[in-house]
């Protein structure tokens, strides 16, 4: 999610750097240890095992500390892991975050403007840091089965760092999928992420993971190119 127009602020907004978090962890990490086999974990330990691309369609809601609803967004989804991803907003306004791999993107058609970080750069300022894409995720966090609630599995993750954004992160998933991401932030605001038509291991062409400004977009950051 992306600050509101009206805000004149930067086009990367706290939302933002909180849902990378997940994303970065979820397309760098290779696998769990399955130390503790509980319903959640074992979905969570299977997905990061065995889903090398996915394509989802999704809800994202930021609430704020009363629950009471700040911002609702939505689109389109795709990773190829490692760290390649892409995030197609198209409500409440067209924006692009898109990870190549080495490079991050975010692009607001309607600024016409672009910013561009490394994804080392992103990592350095998340509790992504704490995976290097060769260790598993329980080095970084603490992982425990949250049981069954309304037909979704849940696992639930702490960080081992008291540098994280988040205080706790949710998972859901549905028959294996990932359904849910619920992330809770030391402000004691919640970013819910509902995924939808998941797609498990599409083909997914390279191009769906390369960005270049249009003619006239102003970049923010120096792309390496």
């Amino acid at each position: 999610m992306l600050q509101s127009k009206q805000s004149g602020s930067p086009i990367a907004g706290r939302a933002v750097e909180r849902v990378l978090c997940v994303v970065l962890l979820v397309c760098l990490t290779p696998g769990v240890n399955a130390a503790a086999p509980q319903p959640g974990s074992e979905q969570l330990t299977e997905f990061l095992t065995n889903v090398e691309t996915m394509s989802a369609r999704f809800s994202q809601t930021l609430l704020d500390e009363d629950l009471a609803v700040v911002e609702v967004s939505a689109g389109d989804f795709a990773i190829s892991r490692p760290g390649r991803f892409r995030w197609d907003y198209t409500e409440p306004y067209e924006q692009l975050i898109l990870a190549d791999g080495d490079r991050l993107w975010i692009y607001d058609a309607e600024l016409e403007q672009a910013s561009v970080r490394t994804v080392d750069a992103v990592l350095a300022t998340t509790p992504a840091m704490l995976l290097s894409g060769d260790t598993d995720i329980s080095a970084g966090y603490e992982i425990v089965d949250r049981g069954l609630e309304d037909d979704v599995t849940w696992a639930e993750l702490t960080p081992r760092t008291d540098e994280a954004e988040f205080v706790r992160l949710r998972l859901g998933f549905m028959d294996g999928e990932i359904r849910v991401m619920e992330l809770f932030d030391r402000l004691g605001q919640t970013t819910r992420v509902e995924f939808f038509d998941v797609v498990r291991n599409p083909v997914l062409g390279d191009e769906l993971f390369n960005f270049s400004p249009p003619d006239g977009v102003d970049v923010i950051g120096f792309d390496g190119s």
